[in-house]
């Protein structure tokens, strides 16, 4: 017998789970916490590795020095309308862009790319997250019926695992600027001829300079250019003190996309959301009642990062020959999607409200 060990299984593979039962595929079932196959309904537990999530250094990934078990090869391809990166299996071929609805064709290529380090379970099933779209969609009184009623009788949403970048730094802050006091002085001015007197408010600005030092854990950077930002930002907060170690398990029955912002430009991002804490730090440092900052000088040191999955549920739907997107947080059901617009709806709005306000016109001319 050989002693050499089989090759181990591709990333894609791994994400498929045959039923012990009926050979379909589980699914990890976000209400309970399993794997389940829903031809069957044969279910098994998922147990939870337990590894800790260990974040990875950054100077070493921009070198390409990352150890070769952090990188994996995937097989992918890019939606020619929304630019999305999407994950194919082996068997698959097509499939429809699960972001804006555009078939994609998959090419004979693979990526190579970071590894997840962890994954934000789903909590919220399908029909909960169909459920909270559609109320928040009832609360839009000028979207269209005909949007709200193919939006309920629609095909099934899809869940997909989103890729962000996580960012640790340490800093030490060097600053210069200026505090202001504000005081009153009392002046006389002519009022209508009158002399009068007025409390006047100055600032008294003195220098300031000090320091300031910030541990910045988990700056969250969106790793995908398939969804607006705007959508996605408001989806936050995100719990990540609910992180899990990276699985392959979690995956079953999802879809993931794999990561379009390259480390670097995520990391350019979360320095722009570190400098703006920063500043925070030093204009509460200087005081008083007015601040001038005139130069801060940051040292960053022990930059890390990790590569996450967040869950979202995810809806596009065609009407009227225009794409409609909605997106649904997978841990907490906060619900973000495009704003349509019923014309008609909005003439009847207007139109009633013009005659409303003849109506309330009318009334006061006979009154008076």
């Amino acid at each position: 017998m050989s002693d050499i060990p089989p090759p181990p299984p591709t990333p894609e593979e791994t994400h498929r789970f045959p039923c012990e039962q009926c050979g379909a595929d589980y699914r990890f079932d976000p209400d309970k916490g399993t794997l389940t196959c829903d031809h069957c309904g044969h279910t098994i537990a998922f147990h939870e590795t337990g590894k800790s999530i260990r974040e990875l250094d950054f100077r070493a990934a921009l070198n390409d020095q990352l150890p070769a078990q952090e990188i994996e090869e995937t097989r992918t391809a890019s939606c020619p309308n929304c630019g999305a990166s999407v994950e194919f299996d082996p068997a698959t071929h097509s499939v429809e862009c699960p972001f804006c609805a555009t078939p994609v064709v998959a090419d004979t290529g693979t990526n190579r790319h970071i590894k997840p380090r962890a994954v934000l379970p789903f909590s919220w099933s399908e029909r909960a997250a169909h459920n909270a779209m559609n109320d928040w969609l009832g609360r839009l009184w000028f979207a269209p019926n005909g949007l709200k009623d193919y939006a309920r009788k629609g095909r099934k949403m899809q869940g997909i695992y989103t890729p962000y970048w996580t960012y640790d730094a340490d800093t030490k802050s060097r600053y210069s600027g200026q505090r202001g006091t504000i005081y009153y002085v009392t002046r006389t001015v002519m009022v209508d001829g009158k002399p009068q007197q007025r409390q006047v408010q100055k600032i008294r600005w003195t220098p300031a300079s000090g320091r300031t030092a910030r541990f910045f854990d988990d700056v969250l950077v969106l790793a995908s250019r398939a969804l607006p930002k705007r959508y996605t930002d408001a989806l936050q907060p995100w719990d990540l003190t609910e992180l899990a170690p990276y699985s392959p398990e979690y995956l079953a029955g999802f879809r993931a996309e794999a990561y379009t912002v390259e480390l670097d430009e995520g990391y350019a991002e979360a320095r722009a959301l570190m400098d703006r804490q920063i500043e925070r730090d030093v204009r509460f440092d200087i005081g008083g009642d007015r601040q001038q900052i005139h130069r801060i000088d940051t040292a960053v040191s022990d930059v890390t990062f990790k590569h996450i999955l967040l869950p979202v549920w995810l809806a596009a739907y065609k009407y009227r020959g225009k794409t409609y997107r909605f997106v649904v947080n997978g841990q907490t059901g906060r619900v973000q999607g495009e704003r349509p617009w019923s014309a008609w709806k909005i003439t009847f709005a207007v139109i009633l409200g013009a005659l409303v306000a003849a109506g309330i016109g009318y009334l006061i001319a006979q009154n008076q």
